[in-house]
């Protein structure tokens, strides 16, 4: 199988692309249906490949995302149609908005494709490329979709990794946040719409009880606090607390959250 590869560093976005040889000039096209049924025998060795790769290096095994399914199938499909192999065709949207507009929701995702006879042979050809085996092994990721159309006996395959984002509500954000903040002694008050307006503007805040201490922060994790906002709770300052969640407007397809802490005595 020939290979040549166009590394793109920008980050978070992680992309390879493959080219190899044309399949056969036909224009009869083959793929499993995906809504409602499992993935074909070629899928699921693709994905038992890459799962028994990242075992060998204490990786966990790859959560299988519809939404990605949907959109690597999708890709998988235009590939055969081209026959040709890339990432991004004419009029098609770029990964992240694929991948998010069918519901998708992910701090990183990265894909790998390829062309070739067998599913044994495009993983050995994926793993002894460099930027392609990266994606695979990648221990930031923790889901993928996989997709396989086959076109007059020559396959075309499509992995789209992801770092899943969970969805959560503006309330829900709140809670997991004020939860952490309860640890350091500080009682929070149920949020407001000021603490939310708080969340969306640039400077200052919203409300008549001016805060002590406000910290806006965006991210995908909300496990744990900032650095700066863990120095300022151990400081013993404050006693009263306030969380305002709000949403994001410029991440494109990306997820984050956002969220604004105001700190009182």
């Amino acid at each position: 199988m020939n290979l040549n590869h166009l590394w793109r560093p920008a980050l978070p976005l992680l992309a390879i692309i493959c080219l190899g040889a044309s399949a056969p000039a036909q224009t009869r096209l083959y793929s499993a249906p995906h809504e409602g049924h499992g993935p074909t025998i070629a899928e699921q060795y693709l994905q038992a490949a890459a799962d028994q790769e990242r075992a060998a290096l204490n990786l966990p095994p790859l959560r299988r995302d519809p939404a990605l399914v949907r959109a690597a199938t999708e890709h998988a499909r235009l590939m055969a149609e081209h026959n040709s192999i890339s990432h991004q065709y004419p009029g098609e949207p770029e990964l992240s908005a694929r991948a998010g507009a069918v519901g998708a929701r992910f701090s990183v995702i990265s894909e790998n494709v390829a062309e070739g006879e067998s599913p044994l042979g495009i993983h050995q050809a994926w793993m002894h490329s460099p930027g392609h085996r990266r994606n695979l092994l990648d221990p930031s990721v923790d889901a993928v979709g996989i997709a396989v159309v086959v076109r007059d006996g020559q396959l075309f395959a499509v992995e789209d990794f992801e770092r899943t984002v969970e969805h959560l509500t503006l309330p829900q954000q709140e809670g997991q946040v004020a939860s952490l903040l309860e640890r350091y002694g500080v009682s929070v008050l149920p949020s407001s719409a000021d603490a939310r307006r708080t969340c969306s503007m640039d400077t200052g805040y919203s409300g008549e009880r001016k805060p002590l201490f406000v910290m806006r922060y965006s991210g995908a994790d909300l496990s744990r606090l900032p650095n700066v906002l863990q120095a300022r709770l151990r400081s013993g300052r404050y006693s009263h607390a306030v969380v305002g969640a709000c949403a994001t407007h410029d991440a494109g397809a990306f997820t984050t959250y956002n969220v604004a802490v105001l700190l009182y005595p």
